[in-house]
């Protein structure tokens, strides 16, 4: 089998349309390669991971300025003839999109070219460039099933994590807090937490916090925990997130589609902060989903605040039986086999192009 995932941009992106290449290989010998743009993170991990990488100019069309979307209309011709090109030189039998921007040039060509497509959507509501091509493709994966109402043709496969978050003690010992905003941190999240941290800690005895800053804010929040002694850890990046999930009882963070998945594969309650400049709001779209659930509760950044960060949390950890809940409520909506169905599903999609 020759696959080609299209897309990229970000790890959201990037790191379950790696874990899906790897899947295919592993199942189905199959030669995979990559299409992506020259400004996404694709460029660094994919040649790391070992698997060829092609690039298409191609821009952004979702809350830039008129100006960029025009260059980005004008520039989408010709990214889908080069999509064209690259396909009539590799002979894929699938094409999987996995959003961001060189998705929607590649998923286009496919279809036009009559090549077997596959969407992958981790998302409550798709990006843009999956709802284009939504009414076209032959297949979808979702990990929400609500997110199937989009797609003519699709399975709930969940999105591809670690192995690790699936092996996850459920209740520390301790009682932990974990912060984090993603690899670059969250500005919104740092800045309250700051000024939470000493009031969580008179509040809740025998608290700790470990909070994961980015590179921006690392010294000013490692400055401001200095006066609050070693309950306190402040980290610009974590490289073990599945052994700091492990000492957590409760999580605050954003809502994008793999820190969700992580998420219920540990089976972890969570405050959601939802980034608010998302595209189409689909950080907020993805808190919602858990918390319909029962697992999470959604605090939107315009109402993030000391005193509702420190009641929040407060009330939460003072009712051990609801964070069982909200743990039980997080692991059921988990997908331990979502890179394996993924891939099953491509092959099935390959093995009928014409």
């Amino acid at each position: 089998m020759r696959a080609i995932l299209a897309g990229g941009g970000t790890g959201g992106h990037v790191i379950p349309a790696l874990a899906i290449a790897q899947q295919l290989q592993k199942e189905y010998n199959a030669e995979t390669l990559f299409i992506g743009t020259a400004r996404g993170i694709e460029n660094r991990l994919v040649p790391a991971a070992g698997f060829p990488l092609r690039l298409v100019q191609v821009g952004a069309l979702k809350n830039v300025s008129l100006a960029t979307r025009l260059r980005t209309f004008s520039d989408l011709p010709r990214s889908v003839w080069e999509a064209r090109r690259i396909f009539r030189e590799f002979h894929p039998d699938v094409v999987i999109g996995v959003g961001g921007y060189a998705s929607g040039p590649g998923m286009l060509a496919a279809v036009l070219m009559r090549i077997p497509t596959l969407v992958f959507e981790p998302n409550f509501v798709p990006g843009f460039a999956n709802r284009v091509v939504a009414r076209f493709v032959s297949g979808a994966a979702v990990h929400f099933e609500e997110t199937g109402r989009y797609f003519r043709r699709c399975e709930v496969t969940g999105v591809p994590v670690r192995e690790a978050f699936f092996h996850i003690a459920s209740e520390p010992a301790t009682p932990t807090v974990l912060v984090f905003g993603g690899s670059q941190g969250a500005h919104a999240i740092n800045r309250v937490m700051m000024d939470s941290a000493g009031k969580l800690l008179l509040r809740v005895p025998g608290l700790r916090i470990v909070h994961q800053t980015g590179e921006r804010d690392f010294n000013d929040v490692q400055a401001a925990y200095a006066k609050l002694g070693g309950a306190v850890e402040a980290h610009h990046f974590i490289d073990d997130m599945p052994g700091a999930f492990a000492r957590a009882s409760l999580l605050i963070c954003r809502s994008g589609a793999s820190t969700v998945a992580e998420i219920t594969a540990a089976g972890k309650p969570a405050v959601f902060v939802p980034f608010p400049r998302a595209a189409d709001d689909h950080q907020k779209r993805n808190a919602e989903a858990l918390e319909r659930a029962g697992a999470a509760v959604m605090l939107e950044e315009t109402k993030l605040t000391r005193e509702t960060l420190v009641e929040t949390v407060f009330s939460l950890l003072a009712d051990a039986s609801r964070l069982k809940r909200m743990a039980e409520a997080a692991r059921k909506l988990s997908h331990p086999n979502a890179a394996r169905d993924i891939a099953s599903m491509a092959a099935r999609l390959a093995a009928r192009k014409p």
